[in-house]
């Protein structure tokens, strides 16, 4: 069989290292070109524009149930390999649909409604100066290591009542996830450290769920496995694949929010002046962050029976693929929507989904922005790049991170 030339499979550059840097260009020519075509590299139909994604993340056709994506094209020897893998996530509430999803989700809800969360605020900002009281002295400091990456996931650890000693390991587990659901079509390689991250997930939260059997707390781990026990509303599968996607969820977006819109805010030195003159702002620059430069880029469905979106005959079973990431730059929705504006009106971005499956965990992570990038306003106020430093991304295209963000602080605010 004749290979397709590369220039014709990928017309976009999707996969093209230098698209790490850069993935904004290539949107925007395909919301010119092409907003909703079949890309083969990966086996899907990409959706672009905003209208096509806002409909489609309400459309009930397409099922959030996708799990076996990950397998396919895979031989029957990575397939058994992978059946503990496929056990968890295939009982994660993101990749389920009614009725599973709405039992599921309801009960997790419980602990993010907005109250919950609202009483999370002192000690996420306790947590912020914490870490920032570790830069005093120091004149260059590397945000995602130090600040990005502690914060959440320390706050979600706290929250299911995980010994804070073990960030390290849950991180190590979590990128190595990452790196299977965040790429259009695995390799097999990324199978195996998915697989590998799973049982090291399954394991560790065995070994505290039974402790917490015996003596349970008030956290949210001991109310997961109180809500087994009493009314048989989690299976084991369930609360082991529940524990997992909470963890997950729970700090990677936010390390990349927050990577990102510092990045961002560097670029645009006024946009941070003014934040600084009008702190009152940062709620509706999280969500300017959100939209300009998201940390999800796109997220799958599968289609349940034929259908047709932007004028495209999907067929029952295609795989389809949301691109968030473009529909926020659409310029039929958002005025300049290459513009970082954090005074911007209409911010009704795709990054968090819509519909049922709108992300869990958003109100969470967008206070731990908005406290970050308070403290870092108010104590670094001439915070810049480090000069000459090189800018890295994460090597996944689903997932969009920086692997490090140097900074100069600075003479510190008093």
């Amino acid at each position: 069989m004749t290979a397709i030339p590369m220039e014709v499979a990928d017309p976009f550059e999707l996969m093209h290292p230098e698209r790490r840097k850069d993935p904004y260009s290539g949107y925007a020519r395909m919301l010119r070109e092409a907003p909703v075509h079949f890309f083969e590299p990966w086996g899907a139909w990409l959706v672009a524009r905003y209208a096509d994604v806002n409909a489609s993340f309400r459309d009930m056709r397409l099922l959030s149930a996708r799990t076996g994506q990950f397998s396919a094209g895979m031989s029957e020897e990575v397939r058994k390999m992978m059946e503990p893998l496929a056990r968890n996530l295939s009982s994660w509430a993101l990749f389920l649909d009614a009725p599973s999803h709405t039992r599921l989700r309801g009960l997790i809800n419980k602990a993010f409604t907005p109250r919950m969360v609202e009483a999370l605020r002192p000690r996420i900002r306790a947590l912020v100066e914490e870490l920032l009281d570790a830069a005093r002295g120091k004149e260059r400091v590397e945000v995602i290591s130090e600040l990005a990456n502690p914060l959440p996931v320390i706050v979600i650890g706290e929250m299911l009542g995980l010994p804070r000693e073990d960030r390290h390991r849950l991180k190590r587990w979590s990128d190595q996830l990452a790196g299977l659901i965040g790429t259009g079509r695995p390799t097999p390689e990324q199978v195996k450290e998915g697989l590998n991250a799973i049982l090291e997930f399954e394991a560790y939260f065995r070994m505290l769920i039974a402790r917490r059997r015996t003596q349970p707390g008030t956290d949210l781990l001991s109310g997961l496995v109180h809500s087994e026990e009493q009314g048989s509303l989690l299976s084991e599968q369930e609360l082991l694949s529940t524990c997992t996607m909470l963890l997950f969820g729970g700090h990677e977006t936010t390390t990349n929010l927050i990577g990102n819109g510092l990045l961002a805010l560097l670029r645009h030195p006024e946009q941070w002046e003014l934040l600084r003159a009008s702190p009152e702002l940062l709620p509706n620059a999280v969500e300017e962050f959100l939209r300009y430069d998201p940390p999800v880029q796109f997220t799958n469905r599968e289609a349940k029976v034929d259908m047709e979106i932007g004028g495209h005959a999907i067929r029952k079973g295609d795989r389809v693929m949301l691109m968030m990431a473009a529909a926020n730059r659409d310029p039929a929705q958002f005025k300049d929507p290459e513009k970082l504006d954090v005074r911007r009106e209409e911010l009704r971005h795709m990054t968090l989904g819509m519909g049922p499956h709108y992300c869990l965990g958003a109100a969470l992570g967008r206070m731990e922005a908005q406290e970050t990038f308070a403290a870092l306003l108010r104590r670094f106020p001439h915070l810049k790049l480090e000069p000459g430093a090189t800018v890295d991304w994460m090597d996944n295209a689903g997932f969009r991170g920086l692997l490090a963000l140097p900074v100069v602080l600075g003479a510190e605010a008093r």
